[in-house]
């Protein structure tokens, strides 16, 4: 992984972080033209490591042709983050940031850095999905092509909602936390345990327990399941880290408050919005509803065993079914 110095960053909610870092990962090689960059941002909790699984020779992220660019998140702990900030900005005074401020970190990456002025495409899911449709409103003459992939411009009033109750006040309201300062993360662990049961209930389609597909993923039993998935997702990551990146989430807008359709019907990139079957987070209806607003924008709703969790590929059909609608963005 590599680390791009940002110097004094100027937030959009009105701070100076100072020394601030983007870290971010590229596989494959820019070539001469400088035309065949690909930007693949991460999700909640992610980081640049964990999308690298759909990258690959023969694939349709295949680094032979493209030079693709996984940038980590502010707050997610790879980039400036409330666990590795020094005073006066560490812990709980970590400052509040927007996913804004996410894309403007990598635009100067991407230009001054990389020297780069075009992106084939920008693709991301969830909270990567929110960076691509940042982009392409704030910087819409780079992005060639977009693909939102079970994500939205906004969240809902109900992924916000979840986003405060099952991912951050589990683990606000735990004593241990300390308003952001909890001098030993391990003290937290319960709680984070309790983040990982709340997702494991909210985050997979109800067949997936009912029909024990879980088996077929290679787990012994349901408690296995969550165990290896759920809890090995929430418990090595440090609390405020996951707090600061979900409050991020819920104020995330790429219109700043204003006219949400009127913001994407400026966007001139070919759009693909892709839904899930089973996703309550970004359903397929409110997809529908973002796709009529962008000129031009294809939809389509895809069958996934995993709802949500179709991008973490624990089922072969949930891995094709994403490999083809990437295939489908970059063949446009």
């Amino acid at each position: 992984m590599e680390t791009f110095e940002l110097g004094n960053f100027q937030t959009t909610t009105g701070f100076t972080l100072p020394n601030a870092t983007l870290a971010y990962d590229t596989l494959g090689n820019l070539n001469a033209a400088k035309d065949n960059a690909i930007l693949f941002p991460n999700f909640l909790g992610g980081t640049p490591a964990a999308l690298e699984m759909w990258i690959g020779e023969d694939r349709p992220l295949d680094p032979r042709k493209y030079f693709i660019i996984l940038p980590g998140l502010f707050g997610g702990g790879s980039s400036s983050s409330p666990s590795n900030t020094a005073p006066p900005f560490d812990g709980g005074a970590f400052p509040a940031l927007n996913i804004a401020d996410d894309v403007i970190a990598q635009h100067r990456l991407i230009t001054e850095k990389l020297d780069i002025n075009e992106l084939q495409l920008i693709l991301g899911w969830s909270v990567g999905a929110l960076q691509a449709y940042e982009w392409t409103i704030r910087f819409p003459s780079m992005v060639k092509r977009l693909a939102s992939i079970a994500g939205a411009p906004k969240p809902s009033a109900w992924t916000r909602l979840w986003l405060r109750t099952v991912w951050e006040e589990p683990i606000t309201s735990d004593p241990a936390w300390n308003d952001g300062f909890c001098g030993d993360p391990l003290a937290l662990q319960a709680s984070l345990r309790h983040v990982a049961h709340e997702m494991a209930m909210t985050l997979v389609p109800p067949r997936l327990y009912r029909e024990e597909l879980w088996r077929s993923a290679g787990f012994a039993s349901v408690d296995d399941f969550i165990r290896g998935i759920f809890e090995g997702f929430t418990r090595p990551q440090h609390p405020g880290n996951l707090v600061s990146v979900a409050r991020k989430t819920r104020a995330a807008d790429p219109s700043a408050g204003g006219d949400l359709a009127a913001a994407l019907s400026r966007i001139t990139a070919k759009t693909f919005i892709f839904a899930f079957t089973g996703d309550p987070m970004f359903p397929a209806e409110e997809c529908k509803v973002d796709a009529d607003r962008i000129p031009h924008a294809k939809f389509r709703e895809i069958s996934t065993l995993g709802g949500h969790l179709a991008t973490f590929a624990l089922f072969e059909q949930d891995r094709q079914a994403v490999d083809d609608a990437i295939q489908e963005a970059l063949a446009s």
